[in-house]
C-alpha cells in the first residue's frame, strides 16, 4: 500500500508522550504527575509499551540499589503490595577456572561494589508495580503499542510517535483486519525503549547526538529462572563471578541471585567486542552451568523461564547528547548501565525523574516543542553522572588489556577514584565499534560445544520456548536485511556465518536451496535482544518493532 493509500491517522494530544513502560519511562511519567499534584496544576502524560503488558519485555539481573525508589516513594517499604522482598544478606565474587574457583575477600573490592542494602528484584514486577502506582495518578498507560515512527514538524522538532499499523501482511499489503497507527503527540517526548532502540537510532543519526563520544559498547546478557532445592536455597545471596569458560581476552561475567519463594535467577554475560566468529554466548551460558561451582545450586531443580536482551556497556564517554528539539533520551536509550556494579535499573530510574523534573519546569514556564536542554547540562552532575564517573575506565580497561591484567587495572582505577578521587588513566577512550571487532574465521578454529543434557545445560529452542515468544506469522518481518548479496559473501564466506551463533534466539540459518547457501530468518523466535543489529560485521542487519504485543511474554524476569 502506498503511502497516499493510507487512511488518515487519528490522534491524541497529551503535554507529554513516553516511549517504554520500563524503568525509566515509569518513573518519569510518576515524577511527572507528582510534580504536578506539588504545583497545583494538570499534566497529561501517556505511556506507550510494546510488549502485551507491562514487564512482558522487561529482562535484568537484578539487584537494585534503592536509590531511586526512595525518591519517588519515600514511604514505599510501608506498602504491602512492594516487590522489594528480598533484601541482600551475603555478597560473594568469585573468579572461575575450569574446574575450581576463588573467592576474592569483600575488603579487596571498592566499596561501590557492596551491594548490602540493595535487593534482589524481578525487574517486571517492579515495573508492574510502578505502572500500578502510574496509573493511581493519572498516567494512561497503552500497552501492546509499538511506538514505529517519529513525528516531526516541518522545522525538524520531534512532536510525537506513531504506533504502527496492525493487520499488515508478510507482503506488505493490508489484511482484513488492518487498523492505522495512532498518532500521540506530546510537548514533549522521552524516548525510553531500552538499549539500541529503533527510535533512539533514528533520533541519534538525526541530530547527531553522539558527536564527540565514544562509541556505544554492548554485552548480551542470558538469564534462566529456576526453582532449586529449597536445602540449596539461600535468600539474599548474591554471587557474581568471571573467567571461565570464557578465554582471557573475551570479557564477560556471571551473575547467581537467590530470591524469594526457593526460586534463584542465574545470568551470562558476554561483551560484545569479542573477536572470535565461532563464539556463541549462548553456548558459553549453558557451559558455565556446569562448573562444579555452579552446577550443584541446581541440580534437582527446575528451569522456569529464560530471555535475552543487549546491555548498554559503554557508560561516561558514550552517553550521547540526551536532548534534541522536543524531548529527550532517558534510561539505556542513553545508555546508564555502571559495568562493574552489573546495575542500570537505578539510573534509569533517576534519568527518568530527572528530566521528568525538567519537562514540568518547562511546561510551567508555558514553553513546548523547544529542546529541553537542562536534561543534558544537569546529568553529569547528579547522582547518575556520579555513578558511572568513578568506574569510566573499567570497560575500555577490560578490553585493552584482557581478563588478567585488565580487571586488576579496573579495580586499582576504582580504588584511586574512590579515595583520591583521581584516575592514572585520565578517560579513555573506548576505540571502535562492536561490530568492527569479529575477524576473519580463517584465524580461528571452530569452537565444538558440548551437547546439552536436558537438565542443567539446554538448547536454543526449548529456551525461546520458555520465553512465552509469540509473534503474528503473517506479518512483514521485522529484521531487515540491507543487502543480502553481502550476507552470503562476507557475514558467510569471511564470518562463517556469526549470526548463527551470536543470536541466543535460533533466528538466523544458513541452509542450501538449490545448491546455493541461503539466509533464513526465523522472525518469529526473536526475544528483542537486539544483538543483531549491533554484531553484524556489515550492519547489514536492523532491528525494527514488529507489531505490537509480538516478542516475549516474561512472567518475573
Amino acid at each position: 500500500m502506498d503511502a497516499a493509500d493510507l487512511p488518515e491517522r487519528e490522534s491524541m494530544e497529551f503535554d507529554v508522550v513516553i516511549v517504554g513502560a520500563g524503568p525509566a519511562g515509569l518513573a518519569a511519567a510518576i515524577r511527572l504527575k507528582e510534580m504536578a499534584v506539588e504545583s497545583g496544576t494538570e499534566i497529561s502524560v501517556v505511556v506507550l509499551e510494546k510488549g502485551s503488558e507491562v514487564g512482558a519485555h522487561i529482562l535484568s539481573g537484578a539487584v537494585i540499589d534503592p536509590i531511586a525508589i526512595d525518591r519517588l516513594f519515600p514511604d514505599w517499604r510501608d506498602d504491602p503490595d512492594n516487590p522489594f522482598k528480598t533484601p541482600v544478606t551475603a555478597d560473594h565474587f568469585l573468579v572461575l577456572g575450569p574446574g575450581g574457583s576463588i573467592r576474592i575477600p569483600n575488603f579487596l573490592m571498592p566499596k561501590l561494589m557492596n551491594n548490602h542494602g540493595n535487593y534482589i528484584v524481578s525487574l517486571g514486577n517492579v515495573c508492574r508495580w510502578l505502572a500500578k502506582k502510574a496509573e493511581d495518578l493519572g498516567v494512561e498507560i497503552y500497552p501492546g503499542f509499538a511506538a514505529s515512527e517519529v513525528l516531526y514538524d516541518a522545522a525538524g522538532t520531534v512532536i510525537g510517535v506513531a504506533t504502527g499499523d496492525m493487520g499488515v501482511g508478510r507482503d506488505g499489503s493490508p489484511k482484513d483486519s488492518y487498523t492505522r497507527g495512532m498518532a500521540l503527540l506530546g510537548k514533549y517526548v522521552l524516548i525510553g525503549e531500552g538499549a539500541r532502540g529503533s527510535l533512539a537510532k533514528e533520533l541519534i543519526a538525526k541530530f547527531g547526538l553522539d558527536q564527540g563520544r565514544c562509541p556505544e559498547k554492548y554485552g548480551i546478557g542470558i538469564k534462566e529462572l529456576w526453582q532449586v532445592d529449597p536445602k540449596k536455597h539461600k535468600p539474599g545471596l548474591v554471587q557474581h563471578s568471571f573467567g571461565w569458560p570464557l578465554d582471557l581476552k573475551t570479557g564477560g561475567g556471571s551473575f547467581l541471585y537467590h530470591m524469594e519463594d526457593g526460586q534463584v535467577v542465574v545470568g551470562f554475560v558476554v561483551h560484545l567486542n569479542y573477536e572470535n566468529p565461532y563464539l556463541s554466548p549462548f553456548e558459553e551460558f549453558q557451559r558455565f552451568k556446569t562448573h562444579p561451582a555452579i552446577r550443584e545450586v541446581f541440580e534437582g531443580g527446575k528451569r522456569l523461564a529464560y530471555g535475552a536482551r543487549a546491555i548498554t556497556e559503554g557508560g561516561w564517554q558514550s552517553v550521547p547528547k540526551l536532548t534534541f528539539p522536543g524531548g529527550a533520551l532517558i534510561g539505556c536509550s542513553a545508555g546508564f548501565v555502571n559495568v562493574p556494579r552489573i546495575k542500570g535499573s537505578h539510573n534509569a530510574m533517576l534519568s527518568g525523574e530527572l528530566a521528568a523534573e525538567k519537562i514540568a519546569a518547562a511546561l510551567a514556564a508555558g514553553r513546548a516543542h523547544d529542546e529541553p536542554i537542562e536534561i543534558e547540562e544537569a546529568w553529569r552532575t547528579s547522582d547518575v553522572g556520579r555513578d558511572l564517573y568513578p568506574v569510566r575506565n573499567v570497560k575500555p580497561l577490560w578490553t585493552r588489556f584482557g581478563t588478567v591484567l585488565g580487571v586488576a587495572l579496573g579495580g586499582l582505577d576504582m580504588w584511586t577514584n574512590q579515595l583520591f578521587g583521581v584516575s592514572f588513566f585520565g578517560t579513555m577512550d573506548h576505540g571502535k565499534r562492536d561490530s568492527q571487532s569479529l575477524k576473519p574465521a580463517a584465524n580461528f578454529k571452530p569452537i565444538v560445544y558440548p551437547k546439552p543434557d536436558g537438565k542443567i545445560s539446554f538448547d536454543r529452542l526449548s529456551s525461546v520456548f520458555l520465553s512465552n515468544t509469540n509473534h503474528e506469522e503473517d506479518q512483514p518481518i521485522h529484521l531487515k536485511v540491507r543487502d543480502l548479496a553481502l550476507q552470503t559473501t562476507s557475514e558467510l564466506a569471511v564470518f562463517a556465518g556469526p549470526s548463527t551463533r551470536y543470536c541466543p534466539a535460533g533466528v538466523y540459518e544458513w541452509v542450501e536451496k538449490d545448491g546455493q547457501p541461503t539466509f533464513v530468518i526465523n522472525a518469529q523466535n526473536c526475544v528483542h535482544c537486539k544483538t543483531c543489529d549491533i554484531k553484524d560485521p556489515n550492519h547489514n542487519i536492523t532491528w525494527t518493532v514488529p507489531e505490537g504485543a509480538g516478542g516475549p511474554n516474561y512472567p518475573n524476569m
